[in-house]
Order: structure tokens, then C-alpha cells, then sequence
């Protein structure tokens, strides 16, 4: 114990420690909050609404994914797919779906609006504008909608709401990067993403946002969520600035992931991290330390100890049991390649961390979205690699 007694090793535990109780607590909030069910919404029973789908290619779940959006549980509620070209090869299905289920109505609105660098936000705007209710879903194509999923959202809704969303639970992963991803979006993302709302710094994230129409209508619509290239960014500064705040639905929804390669993991993280260095700087900054390795291994380098090394490993240890406990509390996935998840994940952290300070581009859906703030705001005309789409609604 003589190694513990010098100030470097006392310092090096103290601040190794101290991370350890940041994400314990950080853990133990979120499993406190996620399945907790929640008092009656504020939503009136049955009220009408518009589901809003901005669709974009055929990935591996497409098919069931969208026909999850017929078969909800719910009395009246229309469905609006947006795609921005008529050649998209989802619009086959889109078609087919429709015609399969004329008990629900459904329409499909071809041609996009070019309000921002944000491709998703642009395919949203007529489907927004066309949506005939004032309740109004804006739900990804890759989101499992369960039967009862406009309820669940529903009763998130509090008297000081402003939009209430679900962040994205990675399930059915095919391989150990498909693993990996669900070590990134559940017991890291979607853990602070709780523990952000039970400290009332609730964020929006565009999965699935419900929408009061009239109170986003009163401050611009949904054109004012180009205001920030992520438009849940934009949603987040918006409800803030009401005076409202962003609350999360009670348990998150899930999305099916299939194979993904250590290149599919990576650009996908590494865009998210970029969208959030430009969108909150202050808040991303710290997540360099939201896994243990780098911490840990710097406080060991810097002061070698075979005492110390034991110590940590019991506090890495600590961490990824408490993970793997939050992980298991709220039904996520759990099999034993998740702790190799966790190590791969951790190893990934500091160098997206770093690579997102880099660079002010990224690439969506082969789309290269320039992400530094623009001091003269958006420019409309579309670039001459842009594919103008046709405009139509059927």
C-alpha cells in the first residue's frame, strides 16, 4: 500500500473515482426513470392525429417497420410518407402497403422543400403542412412502433411540455458491431438522455417527436427547425426559449439494427458526435470522459501502481455491471458479447470524440451537409449536384 500513499496515486484515484460516481449516479437515475409509468397525458382521449413518416430508400426492415404504422391501436390517426423523389424505390412499397390496409388513411407526398442543409427536415415539410390534425408525429421509417405507440407518447405530455420524443433503443443486432452500436444508443446515449431530463435539461431527439401543431405553428412551424442543422437541435432551443421543456416517453422504442460493419458504427457515431460539438459545444465537451478506459489508463500511466491498477479494475468492473444491470432493468439487449461491446465502444469514444473538433462536414445518406454556422443564414438555391425532386402528392 506504500504506491497509494503518494499524492500522484491519491489524485489519480480521487478523479478515476469520482467519474465512477458520475456514471453510477448518471445509471442509477436513468433506470429509476425509464419504465416508470407516468400519470394520465394531458393529450385528450382520442384525439386525432397525423403521422408523419419522411422515407428515404429500402433498408433491411423496411417492410415491417412501416406496416407496424397501420396496425397501431389507435381510432383516428392519418399517415403522411414523405419522400423526396418519385424514383425512390421505397414508393413500390409505400403503394402497396396503402392499398393493403384502406381502413387507414394514408397519403404519399412526393418532393421535398428546400429549407436547410438537413435532407430529413426538407422531406418533412409538406407532410407537415399537409397534416390535417393538431397532434403531429414525426417518426422515423426505421422506428418499431408497438401497438399501443401513440399512447405511449400521449402520456408523456405534462402541463409544461412542449414536445415529447423517444430516443432510439439499437435490438436484433446481427454481429459484434451491430453489438456495439447498441452499446453506443442504449446504455450510453439513451442512459443521459434520461438522466438529462430528471435533471430538467430534457433533449429532443427526432426518432419520434410529437408536436402540439399549434404551439410550433406559433413560433414559426416547422420551418423554424432549420434554424440548427439537426433539427432536433433546433426543436430542443425552441421548446427551451418557450419556456416548456422536453420530456421523454416512459419506455423508449425500439430500433431494429441487423448486420453493421465497424465502418457503418463508426461514420454513424461520428456524425452524431459532430452534430453535437456544433448544436451544444458545452454539453459535448465532457463526454470525452464517458467511458472509463481513457480516464483510467491515463491516471494508471501517470502513476504506475499495481495497486491502483487493481483498484480501477475493480471500479471498470463497478461501471460495466451497473451498465449491463441498467441494460437488463429496462428489457435491452444483454447477451454476454454486450461487456466486449462495452470495450470496443470505450476504445471508439476518444477518437470520435477528437475527429469531431475536426472537421465541419458530414455525410447523410450521401448528402454532405456542411454543419458550421452559417452568419447569413441558409442558402435556398440548391447546389447543381442536387437532384430536383418532381413534386406531387398521391
Amino acid at each position: 500500500m506504500r504506491d497509494l500513499g503518494t499524492t500522484g496515486t491519491l489524485v489519480a484515484l480521487a478523479l478515476c473515482g469520482a467519474l465512477t460516481l458520475i456514471n453510477l449516479a448518471g445509471i442509477a437515475m436513468a433506470a429509476r426513470r425509464i419504465g416508470r409509468g407516468q400519470s394520465i397525458g394531458l393529450v385528450p382521449a382520442g384525439a386525432p392525429v397525423s403521422l408523419v413518416r419522411p422515407v428515404c430508400g429500402i433498408e433491411a426492415f423496411s417492410e415491417e417497420l412501416l406496416t407496424r404504422g397501420f396496425q397501431l391501436a389507435y381510432a383516428d390517426y392519418e399517415i403522411l410518407f414523405c419522400v423526396a423523389d418519385a424514383d425512390d424505390p421505397i414508393v413500390p412499397l409505400l403503394r402497396r402497403l396503402m392499398a393493403a390496409h384502406p381502413g387507414i388513411p394514408a397519403r404519399l407526398i412526393v418532393g421535398d422543400e428546400r429549407i436547410s442543409d438537413n435532407p430529413k427536415l426538407n422531406n418533412c415539410v409538406r407532410g407537415w403542412e399537409a397534416a390535417r390534425h393538431d397532434w403531429v408525429v414525426l417518426a422515423d421509417s426505421n422506428v418499431a412502433m408497438p401497438p399501443d405507440y401513440l399512447q405511449q407518447l400521449q402520456a408523456a405530455w405534462r402541463p409544461n411540455t412542449g414536445l415529447v420524443c423517444s430516443t432510439p433503443i439499437g435490438a436484433r443486432p446481427d454481429g459484434l458491431f451491430a453489438a456495439v452500436e447498441c452499446a453506443f444508443l442504449n446504455t450510453l446515449q439513451a442512459r443521459w438522455q434520461y438522466t438529462g431530463e430528471a435533471l430538467g435539461l430534457g433533449f429532443a431527439q427526432g426518432k419520434s417527436m410529437l408536436w402540439h401543431k399549434p404551439f410550433l405553428e406559433a413560433r414559426g412551424g416547422i420551418r423554424a427547425l432549420a434554424a440548427e442543422i439537426a433539427e432536433d437541435a433546433a426543436a430542443t432551443k425552441l421548446v427551451r426559449a418557450a419556456g416548456a421543456r422536453v420530456h421523454l416517453v416512459a419506455a423508449p422504442f425500439d430500433q431494429p439494427l441487423g448486420r453493421r460493419t465497424l465502418s457503418e458504427v463508426w461514420s454513424r457515431q461520428l456524425r452524431w458526435a459532430r452534430l453535437r460539438r456544433v448544436t451544444f459545444p458545452l454539453f459535448f465537451a465532457p463526454e470525452i470522459g464517458c467511458g472509463p478506459l481513457l480516464p483510467f489508463g491515463i491516471a494508471l500511466a501517470a502513476t504506475p501502481s499495481l495497486s491502483l491498477a487493481a483498484i480501477l479494475l475493480c471500479l471498470t468492473t463497478l461501471w460495466y455491471g451497473a451498465e449491463i444491470g441498467l441494460a437488463h432493468r429496462a428489457g435491452w439487449y444483454r447477451r454476454p458479447r454486450l461487456l466486449l461491446a462495452f470495450l470496443i465502444r470505450d476504445t471508439l469514444i476518444p477518437a470520435l470524440w477528437t475527429c469531431a473538433w475536426m472537421r465541419g462536414a458530414i455525410l447523410w445518406r450521401g448528402n454532405a451537409m456542411d454543419i458550421r454556422p452559417k452568419a447569413g443564414g441558409f442558402d435556398p438555391a440548391p447546389p447543381r449536384s442536387w437532384r430536383r425532386s418532381r413534386a406531387s402528392a398521391a
